[in-house]
């Protein structure tokens, strides 16, 4: 099986290309803007490929021909994407719909990663059924995303939460890096206790993406962290995993932050269809700080 995935210079892409040595029965095309920034590629080739430009994603992919595509390039950063909605429109609307022109010309399944910021998290935690009601424009153009994907004949949406991990050259940290790095330093942070997720190891969505690819999975599918806590929860583990200290962390709620984009409380995933459907295994939450922890040297 031939599978192309998008994005593979951010964190998730990277984790793709890594695990792709566990997948010798199959050839890889990673794709990225720009110049490959990546170390590992695995056993994966690489291309330039900017999702935004439609005659240029046609070319890779009929060039390529892969029979599953793993589409995770996306903007992310919630408040950027209130703020330049244009960007964020181009990136993860457009940019979906060239993926599925292209998937759809040469009849390859489609894996598309979205997200938790669809739901209002009323609530959380969510299964597969939940109703969409985004609050922040990222929410509007995963959803919008969500339904370009659905008119395809093969495809599967991988919907996570809050990914962690460690990576080369990423163009923006993590939560479990900043508050590692924050802790450290003795710096004064905020950390909200009125926002609930299941964070996500980037290994484990890698995993889930793959899955779903290989098997072509047809469907939507929750691909998350088993732990359901708060953000404060979040990095007091962080400060016990790391043996530093919470003196400098204010317990504050939502309303303080005075963010541009709007984060919906209470998400987090119900991970049992895609445990049960396609032998997804994710690691605990301490589990995963202790990965993270191996691959900082620590």
């Amino acid at each position: 099986m031939k599978i192309l995935y998008t994005g593979s210079n951010g964190l998730l892409g990277q984790k793709i290309s890594a695990a792709t040595t566990g997948y010798s029965d199959h050839a890889f095309l990673a794709t990225a803007r720009g110049e490959n920034r990546t170390i590992n590629l695995g056993t994966a080739k690489y291309a330039s490929m900017d999702i935004t430009n439609a005659e240029e994603v046609m070319k890779v992919v009929l060039e390529f021909k892969p029979d599953v595509i793993i589409h995770g390039a996306a903007m992310t950063h919630v408040d950027q994407c209130e703020q330049n909605k244009e960007l964020a429109y181009q990136l993860n609307v457009v940019g979906t719909q060239n993926m599925a022109d292209a998937a759809k010309s040469i009849g390859a399944h489609l894996v598309h990663i979205s997200t938790d910021f669809i739901f209002d998290g009323k609530d959380g935690p969510y299964d597969e059924n939940g109703i969409p009601n985004p609050l922040s424009y990222y929410g509007e153009t995963k959803l919008e995303a969500e339904r370009i994907v659905q008119q395809l004949e093969h495809w599967s949406i991988l919907r996570t939460v809050l990914v962690i991990g460690m990576a080369e050259d990423l163009s923006r940290s993590n939560i479990v890096l900043w508050a590692k790095g924050a802790l450290e330093k003795g710096q004064a942070i905020n950390v909200v206790d009125d926002q609930f997720r299941t964070p996500t190891l980037a290994e484990d969505l890698a995993q889930g993406a793959l899955l779903a690819a290989t098997q072509k999975a047809q469907g939507i599918y929750n691909i998350s962290g088993p732990d359901f806590m708060s953000i404060y929860q979040l990095v007091g583990h962080v400060a016990e995993h790391f043996n530093l200290s919470m003196d400098s962390v204010t317990r504050v709620d939502s309303t303080t932050l005075n963010q541009p984009a709007k984060r919906p409380p209470r998400t987090g995933f119900d991970i049992s269809k895609a445990q049960s459907e396609l032998g997804y295994a994710p690691h605990s939450f301490s589990e995963a700080l202790e990965v993270i922890a191996q691959q900082a040297g620590l």
